[in-house]
């Protein structure tokens, strides 16, 4: 085996043993007596660094997403700058704030942590420069900082018509004040349309979009990555993994393969998504030292995804594209006005089933107006289904919506 590549067994053998401080580099926050400085060369990061666009910024290739409750796991904070993994996600809605509020523990417990740290957060549900500017303070108190690395003024972005003129003013003044350093958007639903404004718009810095394996193999996604990398904007991609529960006999295939290969399935979908250097960063879910410490051997090994490998993944996402909403709600939403949230719901039915978020799941559920939850069980979407890329049973899944998100 060659000396690029991180078993996976060992990795988390060693770990186990020693201690991921012991196995590693000392961590910043036991630094001792060291003069711990960001534009330090001396120290080199564990994990390998990419560009952030044209921001002159350079983060990790792997950021830790913080959907959780962060107040009671503190230790997850400390065992990503243990392991450099130092780029926190975040967003004001998160466990319904208590994913900035620990973060916000953490850093006061640590002050000195804070340069170290590429902070991001999401101004969730504001819809006008006031609202972000009230959600912007408020995450900044619950954080205990005086500023954000990169916020996303748009959290959920699905019409380019979100980037108004109005939100361009708002966001350079706050630059100008020095409260966030960088400015994006979040997109899950016509992702290649928002990606695009942002790359035309000349003022954003950042798109963190959905983009896996399955996600990839469209052309329109391709072009408006491509957009994005020549007009300078950052990417960051979510929703990386795209299901990794083994059901049917094309999973069990997937993950076989992989095993075969050294990597658990989860490991090569976040490498296939690395492999694309047009993107800064993965941002993955990780609630558990486990899956920390699993994530991290992927972004350490050093061992390129063959073309077969691709194609195999190609392969599945063809042969399983029925159990995966690609956000593309432009198409499926047009077809049933009456309720124009299918690619919404989609969303939460999957932090509800695949996440394990149901409480999370069941608040946003409650978020639509009543009427259309109302009514969710018995809307026909026999058209929505027929212009479905995907093939997926929209009406089986939104009568279950309304059953398990009630």
């Amino acid at each position: 085996m060659s000396q690029n590549r991180i078993n996976r067994r060992n990795f988390l053998k060693g770990t186990g043993a020693a201690g991921l401080g012991s196995v590693f580099a000392a961590s910043r926050l036991h630094a001792g007596d060291e003069e711990e400085k960001t534009n330090d060369e001396s120290k080199k990061s564990m994990i390998p660094m990419r560009s952030l666009g044209k921001t002159g910024t350079k983060v990790p290739i792997l950021s830790m997403g913080t959907m959780y409750n962060l107040v009671d796991n503190q230790i997850m904070l400390r065992r990503t700058l243990d392991l450099d993994v130092n780029y926190w996600d975040t967003a004001y809605s998160y466990a319904r704030g208590n994913s900035e509020k620990g973060i916000g523990k953490f850093l006061g417990n640590n002050p000195d942590v804070r340069k170290n740290v590429f902070l991001t957060s999401k101004a969730s549900g504001a819809h006008t420069p006031e609202r972000v500017e009230e959600r912007l303070q408020e995450s900044l108190k619950r954080m205990n900082t005086d500023y954000i690395d990169l916020y996303y003024c748009v959290h959920g972005m699905d019409e380019p018509e979100q980037l108004t003129p109005e939100l361009k003013e708002w966001a350079e003044e706050a630059k100008k004040r020095g409260v966030i350093k960088n400015v994006g958007i979040t997109t899950h639903e016509n992702m290649a349309d928002c990606m695009n404004a942002a790359a035309e718009s000349g003022w954003i810095d950042a798109v963190m979009t959905s983009y896996n394996f399955r996600l990839m193999q469209r052309q329109d996604m391709q072009d408006a990555v491509e957009a994005c990398n020549k007009a300078g904007v950052g990417l960051i991609a979510m929703k990386v993994i795209a299901e990794e529960q083994i059901k049917t006999e094309k999973d069990k295939e997937l993950a076989g393969h992989f095993l075969e290969r050294g990597f658990t399935q989860g490991q090569a979908k976040i490498k296939a998504v690395l492999s694309d250097e047009r993107f800064s960063c993965a941002c993955v879910g990780m609630r558990t030292i486990t899956m920390l410490n699993e994530n991290v051997a992927a972004a350490l090994d050093k061992t390129e995804l063959t073309q077969a490998d691709m194609d195999f993944l190609k392969a599945h996402a063809e042969a399983t594209c029925n159990g995966y909403c690609a956000g593309c709600s432009n198409i499926c939403e047009g077809a049933v006005p009456e309720v124009p949230y299918i690619s919404e719901i989609m969303r939460y039915l999957m932090y509800y089933k695949r996440y394990g978020e149901k409480e999370m799941a069941r608040e946003l559920f409650a978020e639509i107006p009543a009427d259309v939850r109302s009514r969710l069980a018995s809307v026909n979407y026999k058209a929505a289904q027929a212009r479905c890329p995907q093939h997926m049973p929209i009406g089986t899944l939104m009568k279950e919506a309304a059953k398990k998100l009630a």
